[in-house]
């Protein structure tokens, strides 16, 4: 069976630690300390004002006892009137400030997150759980949004309230105030017994969701590979267990509530009833008047409601830390790299020795090394697996190499600077994604003050300048999600011109035509290459017309580059790339040779 122990285990991301999450806090409630405590002084005075109600009534009662004269009732009427409607005013006054500060709070909170999320370092957003992150950035930040706007007011007012009434109390009747205290050890215990396990419990949960938003967010995005290799029962079983681990972890957190609620209720009725009891006694003993005993319980009664809201609100700021803890740990993920603030000398880009393991003692890549000539095509080509892919990605320094390096102009790529990096080299991947915005703002997003004729030749040098202007209002036509659709074929033509605007003088094409038909991405590739004349390129692809037209092929087979060299020599060769050439044509390779 699994235990929260398990799910945090595959968790993708670090989770902060209790400490980190109060630092945090702590150092976003010291940044609005002025308004906080403005917010903490009204909610105080309106729950003052409000605590007059039962002092007053209580003396009433003193006053119809003692025989006391109507005129002096009547004032302590109005006065209590008084009190009631200025304990409206200061509430309302109070909450707005509150639900203001928690905006600005929760603003903050969300911006730092966003900064931290696009400071990551580009070999973890590789790695990183789909559902992971995306549950970080959604669930995380919609639940860690109601603790801030509502469960932290909500918690100071009545712990404040609390506190208070207690006070009250003891001034109305001291002695009969102390049967107040018959609840404090059930519901220390009953608290401490659920805090001792909530983190835990809600850690858990929310990681169990993040893993079922995963499971499903890839049989969505993948549903034709599910189908086409008849995957269905598979995918099914996966979301099954997973939803198996998500309700577990929510009985989980149910059970904690079922034990605490009750334990909290019983604990704030006990003073009620004991107050009750005890007061009666002291009565007949002389020892306090009915106006007293009045007073306190109406006061016992009166804390009833910020207790429970203190007890309900509390299991909320539960969540919220652990959605907190899991934001904040965003921050603990070390960078894979340090920039040494030295400058290229050239645009050449070399491999030496490299290794990489995407798992500790299981390297994909064995020790390559490759000199990439400035302004060549190199096409990599070989089986699924083989390493391509991870290959295109050190050599465009997304990922830090475990031995040996990759250096441009001879310094390591993990040793640039970011924004130094991409002027350097970019990869550009088939998973290409359109923000919402216009189109002009999509493309300005890789050369911002970019002017609309550079656009307009941009998306002409990809094919893509017909369409666009098709659309309803051009390149001010609002796109992505609820705005006008672009088809996944756009979204790489929309990717590929991003990169004209971008301008690097190496690229690292990792099947970034797969989503055109063959036609069309002979036809963009045929463009492309006018656009990309001087630059440095390396292709990797499955459709070898674009190995036939490289200045080099690399075959890459189990980790390694098996065969370097032009198309013509390799065919010639007759290993491994010409038996892939023979395959892809459907004829000999002699035959082939002549008609490409």
């Amino acid at each position: 069976m699994r235990t929260e122990r398990t799910v945090d285990d595959r968790a993708r991301l670090p989770v902060a630690e209790p400490g980190e999450v109060r630092a945090e806090a702590g150092e976003l409630f010291r940044q609005h300390r002025s308004p906080l405590t403005i917010t903490i002084l009204l909610h105080v005075v309106a729950a003052a004002f409000g605590l007059a109600g039962p002092f007053l009534l209580g003396r009433m009662v003193d006053g119809v006892v003692d025989g006391t004269s109507t005129t002096r009732i009547d004032l302590l009427a109005g006065a209590l009137a008084t009190f009631i409607v200025a304990q409206a005013l200061l509430t309302r006054a109070a909450i707005k400030r509150s639900l203001v500060l928690g905006e600005q709070v929760f603003a903050q909170l969300r911006e730092t997150f966003i900064a931290r999320v696009l400071a990551l370092p580009l070999s973890t957003v590789e790695r990183a759980g789909t559902g992971d992150l995306v549950a970080r950035t959604t669930g995380d930040i919609d639940a860690l949004s109601r603790t801030v706007r509502f469960a932290v007011p909500e918690i100071l007012v009545a712990f404040v309230t609390t506190v208070l009434t207690l006070a009250a109390a003891v001034i109305a009747g001291p002695l009969v105030a102390l049967a107040a205290v018959v609840g404090v050890p059930l519901l220390y215990l009953g608290t401490r017994w659920y805090l001792k396990r909530a983190r835990d419990g809600y850690l858990w949960e929310r990681a169990a969701y993040a893993t079922l938003d995963g499971s499903v967010t890839e049989t969505v995005d993948g549903i034709r590979t599910v189908e086409a290799l008849n995957m269905a029962n598979v995918r099914i079983k996966r979301t099954e267990d997973d939803l198996a681990e998500a309700f577990a972890a929510e009985r989980r957190t149910l059970f904690l509530r079922s034990v605490w609620f009750p334990t909290a209720e019983m604990s704030y009725v006990l003073p009620v009833v004991g107050t009750l009891a005890w007061g009666a006694w002291l009565v007949s003993g002389g020892h306090a008047t009915v106006g007293q005993v009045t007073a306190v319980v109406l006061y016992m009664v009166q804390i009833g409601d910020p207790v429970d809201r203190l007890v309900s609100w509390l299991d909320e700021l539960q969540i919220g830390t652990s959605s907190l803890a899991r934001v904040v740990g965003i921050a603990k993920v070390p960078d894979d790299r340090e920039a040494s603030g030295e400058t290229p000398d050239g645009e050449d880009i070399r491999a030496e020795g490299v290794r990489y393991a995407y798992v500790d003692g299981q390297d994909v890549l064995h020790g390559i090394s490759l000199d990439l000539r400035p302004g060549e095509r190199l096409a990599m080509v070989g089986p699924s697996g083989a390493g391509k892919s991870t290959l295109g990605r050190l050599l465009a320094g997304i990922h830090p190499t475990r031995s040996g390096r990759v250096d441009v102009g001879g310094v390591p790529l993990v040793d640039l600077e970011l924004d130094r990096l991409r002027r350097e080299v970019v990869l550009v991947t088939q998973e290409h994604h359109v923000f919402v915005g216009t189109m002009r703002d999509n493309l300005e997003l890789a050369a911002p003050g970019a002017s609309d004729d550079e656009i307009r030749r941009a998306l002409d040098a990809v094919d893509a300048l017909g369409w666009v202007e098709a659309l309803p209002e051009g390149l001010d036509t609002v796109v992505g999600s609820g705005g006008h659709p672009v088809g996944p074929a756009q979204a790489q033509q929309v990717a590929l011109a991003r990169i004209v605007l971008a301008d690097p003088h190496t690229l690292v094409l990792d099947e970034a035509t797969s989503l055109l038909d063959p036609r069309a991405a002979r036809h963009l590739e045929r463009s492309l290459s006018a656009v990309l004349k001087g630059r440095t390129v390396v292709a990797i692809a499955h459709r070898l017309h674009t190995a036939h037209d490289a200045d080099r092929v690399a075959v890459v087979e189990d980790g390694l580059i098996s065969e370097l060299g032009s198309h013509h020599e390799l065919v010639e060769h007759g290993e491994a790339y010409a038996a892939l050439w023979e395959s892809w044509h459907g004829r000999p390779v002699r035959e082939s040779t002549r008609q490409p």
